[in-house]
């Protein structure tokens, strides 16, 4: 590319020496590359003489299209300039089912808005994908552990709560101690670390590790809030999901005195280095927009 850019600033002003001091270089730079530009290709592309230069029949071939790749590529930088500066392209998003429809969804208008030139392209599933290797730009996980492979940002925090509706209590009673669960009909979550292991932490925060025989198993959060609200099981899930369910009494908590580790929204992306605008934009607007959300 700079033997490109050289021969043709050498046509463009008619001499090396004219060349050399447009590209701020030496005269004896300039025969150089035109030198080897012409070595590498096995033909003479200018016929100098001491008061005239111009152009062979390959010179003049090799002129145009070495012009027009210049320009493609000046062209090429300029995308890419304006692209880690202002938010632009297509931003592939992935996340989880129920917290995408729940309460990213609502937030799109307001982002498309703000940021016309993007164009949203997003993925919502409680599969765990690889973010680098399927193709995504970002990626919200609701997590315990952040993340070893990707940079994490912290958006929010949920507590969780474990819960079951009245007419479960009516039916079964109330357990009184996690040593009660394995008893009752418990509804797991499969994309859990462990779905059949449940970890209660005490008054001072120890945990307990209580093993179970779960009445019912799915991946997807929609479907254990829709059993245990009837009646079918107890469950625990993140109060982003069950919020509301517990302010109307449809569910009651359980076990006054234990809790359920916190859980943490995060958005996950490859890297801080050349992150382009459109994922840094994303993340900013995401963290400001869970800013003062306590669930």
């Amino acid at each position: 590319m700079r033997a490109f850019e050289v021969f043709t600033t050498v046509v463009a002003r008619g001499g090396f020496a004219r060349a050399a001091d447009a590209l701020d270089t030496s005269p004896a730079n300039i025969t150089r590359y035109v030198a080897e530009l012409e070595t590498h290709l096995g033909v003479r592309l200018l016929n100098r003489t001491s008061r005239r230069l111009s152009l062979t029949e390959a010179g003049e071939a090799l002129y145009e299209r070495a012009r027009a790749v210049i320009e493609d590529v000046a062209e090429a930088e300029a995308a890419a300039t304006a692209d880690s500066r202002n938010p632009r392209g297509r931003l592939r998003i992935n996340a989880p089912l129920a917290f995408g429809i729940r309460h990213l969804a609502p937030l799109w208008p307001r982002f498309l808005a703000l940021y016309p030139d993007v164009e949203l392209d997003i993925d919502l599933t409680d599969r765990v994908v690889d973010l680098v290797e399927d193709g995504y730009d970002l990626g919200i996980r609701i997590s315990r552990g952040g993340s070893q492979a990707h940079v994490a940002r912290k958006l929010a925090t949920s507590r969780n709560m474990l819960c079951a509706a009245p007419r479960y209590l009516e039916r079964f009673g109330i357990p009184v101690s996690p040593e009660d669960l394995p008893g009752h009909r418990c509804l797991v979550y499969t994309h859990a670390p462990e779905p059949d292991v449940w970890t209660l932490l005490d008054g001072e925060g120890t945990p307990h590790r209580v093993r179970l025989q779960p009445h019912v198993r799915t991946n997807s959060g929609d479907t254990a809030r829709a059993l245990a609200l009837a009646g079918e099981a107890i469950t625990w899930q993140p109060m982003f999901l069950i919020g509301e369910d517990v302010a109307r009494g449809d569910l009651v908590p359980l076990l006054p005195g234990w809790r359920l580790p916190d859980i943490d929204v995060l958005a996950l992306y490859a890297s801080r280095r050349h992150l382009s605008a459109k994922v840094r934009t994303m993340v900013d607007f995401l963290a400001e927009a869970f800013r003062h959300t306590e669930w």
